[in-house]
């Protein structure tokens, strides 16, 4: 990597100043790993939590005698003058301090984080966008509006989205054609041959308990690594979602993640609900390419979320992200081929991939290029393609508040971008935390006319701009 060379040369000032808006397991990491990075500051830490605001701060190896609560702009910025570090539970001062830089908006929740991104890119505040469910809906109007206004709206290293799209760049850069890309969930299955088992460990946040399940004597042969076959691939995902079908798999959130990814890179789903295939990273190009290559896609240029299938003794995927490419000179495609990558049968395409994902620990990285550089970490362009839409798993009764990504009432599929309409699909993160007008038979289509539209709602005013300006 160049970044230190680049922080060095090109850098606008000696230190990038960051508040970190919403301190969940993600904007913590932020906070607590800032002190170990040169050239960075996290002096202020907002959350409507003011006990979760703080603990980020002191598990940063603060002292609490350095640390002190304000809802003053003013005070706020005095503080940070003396060498305090402030946590508050009204996010909105941080836009009234100019010594702050970067906002770092992780709450996670729709509405407020459109209302915080607005409110700083007004006031000419750059935006390190980890709220995914915020994004997924508005993320290219935040965009073109940061850059109308001279200031950054970025995806964040660290996260999935942000992730896949470095690598996909760093691939079209080099001159890889990108066959499909996308990310491991953050659960694995992890088998057991001697035993027939599967389990999968509890992360505390998509999985919420261990589990164990048997595997049949008429499933065990599709564990085996994938055969050079005719249709054998999707004949194994088949079979291993059937031997698993009360193990977790692809959820709404990695949907979510996928469709952010899709959209700053025109990648597509083969289908809306991909192919939720378990899969080992040897497997991944065999499966993750066209079926006149033996894969399972139509199509070329594709978006994909798998389960990392993995043995007691094999290395995982740590919820990391791969693209699966090809090289079109026959050369290049020799010297790809024969370092040690893996790749398919034919050998027409392999797997690029990186095993790990380091949440805020490497945020850091986007927070200083845009500080410093005034340079985003994203692709080139953010165009709205795809939708993440939802659909009823069970009969919902008007009047029902419905939930986010975790909400079981829904799941989750990717369509091609949405509008607009009474009877058109409703873009997922605009229905967060609103009510149902009618009852929703299970398997409906969740539709603009099913859900109230709240008053005063920044996250549905800009979900309209979108529309009107990407139309």
């Amino acid at each position: 990597m160049i970044y230190r060379q680049v922080f060095k040369k090109y850098r606008r000032k000696e230190k990038v100043t960051a508040a970190v808006i919403g301190p969940g397991q993600y904007g913590k990491a932020i906070v607590t790993q800032h002190p170990f990075v040169e050239g960075l500051h996290v002096p202020v830490v907002a959350d409507t939590d003011i006990e979760a605001a703080k603990s980020s701060i002191l598990k940063a190896g603060i002292p609490e005698s350095k640390i002190l609560y304000s809802k003053d702009a003013g005070e706020t910025r005095k503080a940070i003058f003396d060498g305090k570090y402030v946590y508050t539970d009204d996010p909105m001062i941080v836009m009234d301090i100019p010594e702050i830089d970067v906002i770092v908006e992780a709450t996670g929740v729709p509405e407020a984080g459109a209302r915080y991104c607005s409110a700083a890119i007004e006031r000419k505040k750059s935006i390190a966008a980890v709220s995914k469910e915020m994004d997924s809906a508005i993320g290219p109007i935040l965009r073109r509006r940061a850059i109308e206004n001279g200031v950054r709206y970025s995806p964040v290293d660290g996260d999935q989205p942000g992730l896949i799209i470095g690598l996909v760049e760093w691939g079209r850069m080099i001159g890889l054609s990108i066959i499909s890309a996308g990310k491991a969930r953050d659960a694995e299955w992890i088998l057991d041959e001697k035993k027939r088992t599967l389990f999968v460990q509890s992360d505390g946040i998509t999985v919420h308990k261990d589990q164990t399940e048997s595997i049949s004597e008429r499933y065990i042969k599709y564990f085996k690594k994938i055969p050079n076959e005719s249709d054998a691939a999707q004949e194994y995902i088949d079979n291993r979602l059937e031997a698993g079908k009360s193990m977790p798999i692809i959820g709404d959130y990695d949907y979510c993640e996928m469709t952010i990814a899709a959209n700053a890179l025109g990648l597509k789903p083969d289908i809306p609900q991909t192919s939720l295939a378990p899969l080992r990273i040897t497997e991944l190009p065999i499966v993750f390419c066209s079926k006149k290559n033996g894969g399972i896609y139509n199509n070329e240029g594709t978006i994909d979320c798998h389960t990392n299938l993995r043995c007691l003794d094999e290395s995982g995927m740590g919820g990391g992200v791969y693209m699966i490419v090809r090289c079109d000179n026959e050369y290049s495609r020799y010297i790809v081929n024969t370092k040690g990558h893996i790749i398919n049968y034919d050998g027409s395409a392999a797997v690029i991939y990186r095993p790990y994902h380091l949440c805020g620990v490497e945020t850091c990285v986007t927070i200083l290029c845009i500080g410093l550089l005034n340079v985003d970490t994203g692709a080139l362009d953010y165009f709205p393609s795809v939708d993440l839409v939802k659909i009823a798993t069970r009969d919902i009764k008007r009047g029902e508040e419905l939930g986010n990504d975790h909400d079981k009432r829904m799941t989750a599929i990717m369509v091609p971008a949405t509008k607009w309409g009474p009877d058109n699909a409703m873009p997922a993160h605009l229905i967060t935390g609103n009510k149902t007008t009618v009852d929703i038979k299970k398997g409906q289509t969740i539709t603009y006319s099913m859900i109230e539209e709240p008053t005063n709602s920044v996250l549905w005013e800009l979900r309209a701009q979108q529309e009107k300006i990407f139309a």
